[in-house]
């Protein structure tokens, strides 16, 4: 097992700035736990243990100036991978080489001493980082400011709030210019204005060329801003790859572990001989999800044909097809639009209305019309729900069940889609707007010639 963690500057010679090759991280699970300090060293050669393997043989590249996720449930390995990333923890088995200086943020307040002053602390972990006191003294206002510490930061950190404790941890995170940033899922404690500001930073870091790992169960920030993703299942590695790919195989999964459990729930009452269940009873306790089926879903052009492919500000209907096995009262319906990229571009829904009606059991459709259509060319993939009537249980969904082609037509959309708004002419607030010459533009120009 190794561990490299180089300081230099990043080259440029196209290597990845992170290299984990076939780790494995163990753990032991003491059952008992010693009491005394006598205890701890007369018992632990004896002590009764088991292993814990977060970590089994995982092999992924972060290649240089790259975000990169790390998604899985809880309890995966993701923040043990961070850790071992981050050189706090050494793998059982297996190295890890990381090219460049790592700066991580995977706790609130690690590495604070409490007595210190928030302005003490930053000093302290700043050069820990390997900056020098005259490069900290140029950053610290920058930090202090991004920090909100206010006169606050002059104070004993044992006094600061667990909001406060982590502005001050990512400020001085990423201000201390970075090759290497570790984020573990900390910035979901600050409030709305901090978690903007510390995106607005993440994307500057990524966009100068730092190369960013981070930990979220935010699937939708893995879509947006990662290059690349790994998804981790109990420590062992089940895909690499694009971002919304990874998201998109994990997805798959979570929806079919629910499905299941939705069908353990669904499984009928055993009626023994002692006792008799009624049909409503029955009714009563299976769980409402398969009640609604979507079977299947089609788009309709202006002339009502079936296609799968259509023009910019074409009128087009998504039809949705269902089949409900017993009456449903309002059920409501929504669909999810995702590009080739795996940004999701809109997700519309029904509103409840008071003149929505029951649907009896059997099959039927419900249209979403649309006279123009405001997405610009490319591959879209639509998923579709069935709601309950209050829009808060899903009844039924399939995921990215359809795909619609939008190609290049008469009109010009540059984009994913198109604002539909109107141009007026522009207003002229000058005093004397009617005595100024126009320059020739290069049309004009021409013509003289």
């Amino acid at each position: 097992m190794s561990l490299t963690v180089s300081n230099r500057r990043p080259s440029s010679d196209g290597r990845p700035a992170i290299v984990v090759d076939n780790v494995s991280k163990r753990f032991r699970l003491y059952r008992e736990k010693p009491s005394s300090v006598k205890e701890r060293f007369t018992k632990l050669r004896g002590a009764v243990y088991e292993e814990y393997w977060a970590l089994k043989d995982v092999s992924i590249e972060v290649p240089r100036g790259t975000t990169y996720g790390l998604v899985g449930s809880n309890g995966s390995g993701k923040s043990t991978m961070l850790r071992v990333m981050a050189g706090i923890h050494r793998p059982t088995s297996g190295s890890v080489n990381v090219d460049g200086r790592v700066s991580a943020l995977l706790e609130l307040g690690a590495g604070f001493h409490p007595e210190l002053t928030g302005r003490e602390n930053i000093y302290l972990n700043a050069a820990i980082l390997g900056l020098t006191r005259k490069t900290i003294a140029a950053k610290m206002d920058d930090i202090i400011e991004f920090a909100g510490l206010g006169a606050f930061v002059d104070s004993p950190v044992k006094v600061y709030s667990s909001g406060m404790f982590v502005r001050l941890g990512f400020s001085v995170a990423v201000h201390v210019e970075p090759e290497v940033l570790l984020v573990d899922e900390v910035i979901a404690v600050g409030d709305e204005d901090f978690q903007r500001r510390c995106f607005d930073h993440l994307y500057k870091l990524r966009n100068s060329g730092s190369t960013i790992v981070l930990v979220t169960h935010d699937l939708g920030l893995v879509q947006g801003m990662c290059d690349n993703a790994a998804w981790l299942d109990k420590g062992v590695l089940k895909k690499v790859g694009r971002a919304p790919d990874v998201v998109h195989a994990y997805l798959d999964q979570v929806n079919e572990v629910e499905t299941k459990r939705i069908e353990e729930k669904s499984k009928p009452i055993e009626v023994t001989d002692a006792e008799t269940v009624e049909a409503e009873d029955i009714a009563d306790v299976r769980s409402s999800h398969d009640l609604v089926e979507i079977e299947d879903v089609e788009f309709l052009d202006a002339e009502g044909r079936p296609t799968l492919t259509i023009t910019p500000l074409e009128k087009l209907t998504m039809r949705v097809h269902w089949r409900a096995k017993v009456a449903q009262p309002e059920p409501l319906f929504s669909f999810a639009v995702e590009n080739e990229a795996g940004v999701y571009v809109a997700n519309p829904g029904m509103q409840p209305k008071p003149t929505w009606r029951d649907i009896p059991a059997g099959p039927g459709y419900v249209d979403y019309r649309m006279d123009e259509l405001v997405l610009g060319p490319g591959q879209y993939t639509f998923t579709v729900a069935a709601h309950d009537h209050a829009g808060t249980t899903i009844l039924h969904k399939r995921e990215r069940f359809i795909t619609l082609r939008v190609q290049p037509g008469n009109t010009l959309v540059l984009g994913l889609i198109d604002m539909m708004g109107t141009w007026v002419p522009p207003v002229s607030m000058a005093k004397d707007d009617d005595q100024f010459e126009v320059a020739p533009g290069p049309f004009d120009m021409a013509q003289e010639q």
